[in-house]
Formats: structure tokens, C-alpha cells, sequence
């Protein structure tokens, strides 16, 4: 099996990384318009070479393509242009509303397989692959009945090699969810990040006290904006309606306070410890 991974930053380095130890990949050709990248990708060893888009492709049972959103309906549909009947084109988004309308229309439509490996960390670029990143972690595979039988095996082999759950949304209930359980946490890291960093102009000895709980909160605000805002901007209605219901939320907290009515502050955080039984449960 050969695989090009468009794009060997976090994402698609690391999955280089875990369909060659898996034995699912016999060879990783990569293809990465950023030069530093593309070398940094080489040394590292997360692709055996680089080549050319077209040769890539040519080259490849599937193609991976993992550069950010607005990328992606740009790339898929060049991609889609370059593949046979027996070639699997796969994409990483964590939208999937734009992507999946490039494609709508395209006659290699059904080699396609939109995907959504739910795991990642703060950082980027080909030295943040990780070893291991999608162990035991959520794949979300969109609007399947558009892709071909054989092309969803393959897609599907691919993600459970890694250790993948796999689950099936279609496209709009994928960005709705997505906007819940990540990204209004990146939304509400940086702005914790910034609420923090304008305190600290007038008090320098407030990172001295930033235990571990700081640290955790705001980890998500080290995140690279070049992936962050084509996320926002292709997922900007459901982020916007999230938001919305968090900034309320803020506010109920903020006028119990106001208030001095603890005991319904207490419900309220004994009501939001039973998130345990969702994200963590015995």
C-alpha cells in the first residue's frame, strides 16, 4: 500500500507516522508546498520522498489530504481530477460543509471519503507528529453513501489500523457537534489566554502563581492560527450559535456572583461535574 499525505503538519505527520508502524502503509510519499516543511518532513522521516502533487498521486492507492479547511475545496477537487477507479482520496477537516460541496458534483465523487480524525494538540508543523496520536481516538466519517463501497473498506481499514473508533455523521450534524466539543474550546482558551496576558501588564507576578489548572485551560490558546481561522470562518454559523449559549452561561455565573447566591452557583457547578459521565466514564 502506498499512501501520499498532502500536508505533513501535526496531523498528517503524524499519521504518516502511524500507517508505517502499523504495517498499513509500505510506503509514505509526501507532498508539502511549504519548503522548510517539506524538508523538516525528510529528516524526520515521515515520508520516504517528496514528490510533485500529480506524480504523487499517480503514484498512490490513497491520498491523503491533510492541509487546513480552505485549502481542502481548493486541493480535492484537483485531486479528484488525478484518480483512477481503484485510488481512495481521503480528507482530515474539522469542517465539512464547504468541502463536502466542492465535491458534490465531481465524476470521481464516489473515490472520495470525507473523514475527521478527532485528535490533535496545541502545536503544529511537521515536528509536531506525534507516535500514538490517534490511539483509542473518535474517526468521523461523513455522508458515506455518496462514497463508493470499496473506497469506504479502505477508508475504514485505514482509521481502524490506527486504533480508531469510527463513527457516521452527515455533513451539517458533523459541524454542528464539532463547534460543541472543540471548537468553542479554542475560542474559550484564547480569550482566557488574552483576559490573562492584559492582567498581566499591570501584575507580572500572575504567571508565577499559573498553577497546572492554568496551564490545562489555556493550553488550547498556543494553537497556530493559520489552522484556526479557515475553521472559524467555514463553521461560523454553528460557532456563532454555540458562542452564544456560552457567553450566556458566563453571565448566569457573573450575576450569581453579583447576587452573593452561592447555593445556586454550587448547583449549577455540581450540574456541569456530570460531564465526567460523558467524557470520562467508569
Amino acid at each position: 500500500m502506498i499512501i501520499t499525505i498532502i500536508g505533513l503538519g501535526l496531523i498528517g505527520g503524524s499519521l504518516a507516522l502511524g500507517l508505517r508502524e502499523s504495517g498499513f502503509a509500505d510506503s509514505v510519499i509526501g507532498v508539502d508546498n511549504n519548503p522548510g516543511h517539506a524538508e523538516m518532513a525528510t529528516t524526520l522521516g515521515l515520508a520516504d520522498m517528496m514528490l510533485p502533487l500529480a506524480e504523487a498521486v499517480r503514484r498512490s492507492d490513497v491520498i491523503v489530504v491533510a492541509t487546513p479547511v480552505d485549502s481542502l475545496t481548493v486541493l480535492l477537487p484537483q485531486v479528484l481530477d488525478l484518480v483512477g477507479q481503484k485510488q481512495v482520496v481521503l480528507d482530515v477537516g474539522s469542517t465539512k460543509g464547504p468541502v463536502l460541496q466542492s465535491v458534490q458534483q465531481h465524476t470521481n465523487r464516489s473515490r472520495f471519503v470525507a473523514t475527521h480524525p478527532m485528535a490533535g494538540t496545541e502545536y503544529s508543523g511537521p515536528e509536531a507528529a506525534v507516535r500514538g496520536l490517534f490511539e483509542g481516538k473518535c474517526c468521523v466519517f461523513t455522508d458515506v453513501d455518496n462514497s463508493a463501497a470499496d473506497a469506504l473498506a479502505v477508508a475504514r481499514q485505514l482509521y481502524e489500523a490506527l486504533g480508531m473508533r469510527l463513527t457516521y455523521l452527515n455533513g451539517p450534524e458533523h459541524d454542528l457537534h464539532v463547534a460543541y466539543v472543540s471548537h468553542i474550546s479554542h475560542i474559550a482558551s484564547f480569550a482566557l489566554a488574552l483576559t490573562v496576558l492584559e492582567k498581566e501588564r499591570e501584575e507580572q507576578r500572575i504567571f508565577e502563581l499559573a498553577s497546572g489548572g492554568f496551564s490545562s485551560t489555556v493550553r488550547l490558546a498556543k494553537s497556530n492560527p493559520d489552522t484556526w481561522i479557515p475553521i472559524f470562518r467555514q463553521n461560523r454559523d454553528n460557532v456563532l450559535d454555540v458562542l452564544d449559549e456560552f457567553i450566556n452561561t458566563v453571565s448566569r455565573f457573573r450575576t450569581l456572583l453579583i447576587k452573593k447566591d452561592f447555593s445556586k452557583f454550587e448547583e449549577l457547578m455540581r450540574h456541569a461535574n456530570d460531564i465526567s459521565r460523558i467524557i470520562d466514564p467508569k
